[in-house]
């Protein structure tokens, strides 16, 4: 879906723009002659009013000009700068609720044609910690959104007891990532109450959240279903959501590619709230209210 709406966009820039490069140096002279023969005007300027009673632009190339600058930068905007992406689903609670709108930086991991995604300038690689938006792997016309785990070269190990070990590229040691603040959430997941806590993988730490009643889902695992340890390949990325046991990623279908790369998660502009539990008489997808508290940055 994403694609093909940067495809139509980019289209219709084309088309706005060829309209307003032929009406801009082709046929506006031209009326602006016509109109200088029908009035008998040699070597005078016209003013805009004259040349339209005499000579008036189309209608479909006057909206197809005055639409090109808008259009053109809505394409700028979108494929190289921010992009707006609204978060569908649970994978990344507590960091990321259902409704929350967020901004991503399309900038932050190279620059790419927004059709065919081919790098034009490279500005930067993720860095541990990261929420990233990618193309998904296995069917890249849909996005995804998960934090960076494991770096290129890394061994990553997943235990049963639902706790992060990380092996760094050309370290011989696999360390646990730190956790504290363990406590009882407000979130609840098939009648449960998550376990939340803090964990300190990148620069800034974040919150995740564990279903105590839920097994390690270890027998579904990619590419060795029993086998929670991941070797990152060069070029490519292990991915997580915060919210561990509600969340398929690269411990279920594998490594993300740089290639997939959209862009970094750095901010919520707007959050509204949906009534789940079907207590309004409102669709479940109208909003009920708008959580200004989550207006921020993203951790």
């Amino acid at each position: 879906m994403a694609n093909t709406f940067s495809l139509i966009l980019v289209l219709v820039t084309l088309f706005t723009g060829i309209i307003w490069a032929l009406d801009k140096f082709k046929w506006a002279p031209r009326r602006q002659q016509k109109a200088a023969e029908a009035l008998n005007v040699d070597g005078g300027e016209l003013s805009e009013e004259q040349v339209a009673q005499v000579a008036p632009q189309p209608s479909w190339v006057e909206t197809s000009a005055s639409v090109f600058p808008v259009i053109g930068l809505v394409l700028v905007l979108r494929s190289f700068i921010y992009e707006p992406f609204q978060i569908p689903s649970g994978s990344m609670m507590p960091t990321l609720l259902v409704g929350d709108f967020i901004l991503v930086e399309k900038f932050a991991y190279g620059l790419k044609d927004p059709v065919f995604r081919h790098q034009l300038v490279e500005t930067g690689k993720p860095e541990r910690g990261d929420v990233v938006v990618f193309k998904y792997p296995p069917q890249p016309s849909i996005d995804f959104i998960k934090r960076v785990i494991g770096m290129p070269g890394d061994t990553v190990r997943y235990s049963e007891d639902k706790r992060l070990c990380i092996q760094k590229k050309g370290e011989s040691t696999c360390e646990l990532v730190p956790v504290d603040d363990v406590h009882k959430s407000e979130f609840v997941q098939r009648g449960a109450n998550l376990i939340q806590a803090q964990e300190e993988l990148g620069v800034e730490p974040h919150q995740i959240l564990v279903n105590p009643y839920m097994p390690n889902q270890t027998g579904q695992y990619y590419p060795t279903p029993g086998l929670g340890e991941w070797v990152v390949q060069e070029g490519q990325y292990f991915v997580m959501g915060d919210n561990r046991d509600n969340s398929k990623d690269s411990r279920f279908w594998g490594f993300v590619p740089e290639a997939n790369l959209v862009g970094k998660a750095v901010g919520i502009w707007i959050s509204f709230e949906f009534d789940e539990q079907g207590d309004s008489f409102l669709p479940s997808w109208v909003p009920v209210g708008v959580r200004f508290n989550r207006i921020g940055g993203i951790d």
